[in-house]
């Protein structure tokens, strides 16, 4: 897909790192011969070094090799092997008390960087994330059984009604006992 964006567009779209524009064009340094997505961290060089490619195979073929920090060659997020031990650590231990530094020391970074890192990627903070699995959880409880509230807070990891409470109507937009109600009526 060929983007119609000016030499100036493009560098002011790197000195930014914006990530819509990733797989759209690549940057090139003609010292270091390294090209790389519009959304590379790494130290952006001299403007006069500076070639630009709307095509991987084209920049390839130019003669220059792929970025190691922010893989361009790669279709996906180079992060998304760490984002995913992330998130099965999180399906996988729902149900116990977790904090944010339990899941760095599962993926192997720190506490700062994952937060970081996993919000950039999913749009939402890991104890978000965390919660939203447990009220899916629960909202597969309130329709399969025959649980109360109470047993359906504690067994999806919850420590305190009020907070079941509060993020399930967050999340769904009614109480469990107005979910349990609907899905009553629809079935019936």
């Amino acid at each position: 897909m060929k983007v119609n964006l000016s030499f100036d567009e493009m560098w002011e779209i790197i000195i930014s790192c914006d990530r819509a524009y990733d797989g759209l064009f690549y940057t090139a340094v003609k010292t270091t011969k390294i090209y790389c997505r519009p959304s590379c961290r790494s130290r952006k060089p001299k403007k006069v070094n500076v070639e630009f490619y709307q095509d991987i195979n084209e920049v390839e073929n130019a003669g220059y090799r792929a970025c190691k920090r922010c893989q361009p060659e790669v279709e996906h997020s180079p992060q998304l092997g760490l984002i995913r031990k992330a998130t099965a650590f999180l399906i996988n231990h729902y149900k116990q008390r977790v904090v944010l530094e339990d899941i760095a020391i599962h993926v192997g970074v720190s506490s700062f960087y994952l937060e970081r890192l996993f919000k950039q990627e999913t749009g939402k903070t890991p104890r978000a994330y965390l919660e939203k699995i447990r009220i899916d959880k629960a909202a597969s409880l309130l329709q399969n059984t025959e649980l109360t509230n109470l047993e359906i807070c504690y067994e999806t990891g919850f420590h305190s009604p009020s907070n079941f409470y509060r993020i399930f109507r967050h999340l769904k937009q009614c109480s469990p006992n107005e979910y349990r109600r609907r899905l009553e009526n629809e079935l019936g």
